[in-house]
């Protein structure tokens, strides 16, 4: 008896055991999907969230070392010399004496000793036989010439001389060459690949340091800081920006991805105090590519244009490059392109503001069929374009009136005021619209204008007209202030691409 009583105490527990399980599991199993569809109904259908699994770790670190020891025996460091030299004030001549001259430079003329200037920064070595890539501004002698010297001293101390390939103000490119064989170098990556968030390295010689390497990630693509007008009248600036720490010294140096791959060269810093205040910016090796090619095979370069000018009220629109004009012999004029229309991709490559186009299609060689995605009146069209050696003529200035397309009223000097102010003529500029090509020029109203690279203008009909058949699209506009001394310079974009 004792022996049943027994097995039916096991099995009434065993029972009520499997029972408690199953139950718990069925309750917990209902709250756990009740929360679950509580939760994804709450959900907005554009929540920013992780849609599938990178397959990285939470505990995966990025390795920065194999990058870095590959690129710092590829970055050089560069320095110049400008000898002292011996210059003037030429008080003596200024003062318009036909007698005397002599006797004035003797004594008033008083020769004054420039001192002797050195400079540094960095360069990517780009080829086993010697061809470095620097920027244009370190091999400046300040101006708009060359340095005297350039040396070049390689990360195991060797010390060359470099001779001077070419260079390109626009885009701040500069190409050395060091005699040699067996150089380290990097490789090309694909600058449009880069991701907002990658992490990036930058190398080079900040400070007069070292070779230093710091480490950031891509902050954003197609900037402009209109930093490359202070040495060109046609500057491209599409930078790639990133918040690896840069400093003097750098520019030239190599911005590359965690895998060794240059995509970009580090050409500028944005702070008020001249020195890294959280962000720098790099020329994207696409880009670089192009100008590099062109300044070895040709020793300048091709440059390759769509032929369409910016709408200036939408410059930096997010949504694509709005044109403003369109070439009637340019390459756009010849695919039917027209004011109004949208462009949102060359070569399926996002295009997402104007110097997104700029930096995107320089990096092309004329001649070059490209793919152009555009939007016009809500409709999506896709055609193909062979990009012209020419800007084209831009008869909308003319047409649409000047005082639309400058963003300002413009009015005649009249020959009274001329004769006042001792010039032939000129225009008047009034009523500047902030948001316009003259208003980004911090010009200020009641300028005179009475050049154009050069070319003098005497009434608004000759600036229509000159403007209309300037191949530039950035030109330098010279005149006056009106009781001021002297003539002021301001280089004026028209927004062609």
């Amino acid at each position: 008896m004792k022996w049943k009583q027994l097995l039916l105490v096991v099995a009434v527990s065993a029972t009520s055991a499997v029972g408690s399980v199953w139950t718990y599991n069925k309750i917990t199993t209902k709250k756990a999907t009740a929360s679950i569809l509580a939760t994804n109904t709450n959900l907005p259908a554009n929540y920013a969230r992780y849609l599938e699994n990178t397959g990285v770790g939470t505990n995966d670190a990025v390795d920065f070392t194999k990058a870095a020891s590959t690129a710092v025996p590829a970055v050089v460091h560069i320095k110049t010399k400008i000898p002292a030299k011996r210059v003037s004030n030429n008080l003596g001549r200024n003062r318009g004496s036909s007698m005397g001259d002599d006797w004035f430079d003797q004594f008033f003329n008083f020769p004054q000793i420039q001192p002797e200037q050195r400079a540094s920064g960095s360069g990517v070595i780009i080829s086993d036989d010697g061809y470095i890539v620097t920027n244009n501004h370190v091999i400046s002698d300040g101006g708009t010439g060359v340095a005297d010297e350039i040396t070049v001293t390689l990360h195991n101390k060797k010390v060359y001389k470099a001779k001077l390939i070419g260079r390109d103000p626009s885009s701040d490119i500069a190409v050395l060459k060091i005699e040699g064989a067996g150089f380290p170098y990097l490789l090309y990556g694909n600058s449009d690949n880069v991701r907002l968030g990658q992490w990036v390295l930058a190398v080079g010689y900040p400070l007069s340091l070292e070779t230093t390497v710091t480490a950031g990630i891509i902050s954003a693509k197609g900037r402009s800081i209109g930093i490359n007008g202070r040495q060109s009248q046609t500057p491209i600036e599409s930078f790639i920006q990133t918040d690896a720490a840069v400093n003097q010294g750098n520019s030239g140096g190599a911005l590359i991805t965690t895998d060794g791959q240059l995509i970009g060269i580090n050409s500028a810093i944005l702070a008020p105090s001249g020195t890294y205040a959280g962000y720098s910016f790099a020329i994207p090796v696409n880009l670089v590519k192009k100008i590099v090619n062109d300044l070895i095979k040709f020793g300048d370069v091709k440059r390759p244009y769509l032929g369409v000018q910016v709408d200036p009220a939408k410059v930096e629109a997010g949504d694509g490059a709005h044109i403003g004009g369109v070439a009637k012999d340019g390459a756009a004029a010849n695919i039917g392109l027209k004011n109004g229309d949208v462009i949102t991709s060359v070569n399926d490559i996002p295009i997402n503001s104007w110097t997104e186009l700029q930096g995107t299609i320089a990096s092309y060689n004329a001649g070059d069929k490209v793919k152009i995605a555009y939007k016009r009146e809500g409709k999506e069209y896709t055609t193909n374009a062979t990009l012209s050696t020419k800007t084209g003529t831009y008869d909308e200035i003319v047409s649409n009136g000047i005082n639309d397309a400058l963003g300002a009223e413009l009015t005649t000097l009249d020959k009274k005021k001329a004769q006042e102010y001792n010039v032939e003529g000129g225009v008047i500029v009034k009523n500047i619209k902030k948001d316009s090509p003259l208003g980004r020029t911090r010009m200020q109203d009641g300028f005179i204008i009475l050049n154009i690279n050069g070319e003098d203008v005497k009434n608004v009909q000759e600036l229509s007209k000159l403007l209309s058949t300037l191949e530039d699209s950035t030109v330098q506009v010279q005149g006056i202030y009106p009781g001021s001394d002297g003539t002021y310079t301001y280089p004026l974009s028209l927004g062609d691409e």
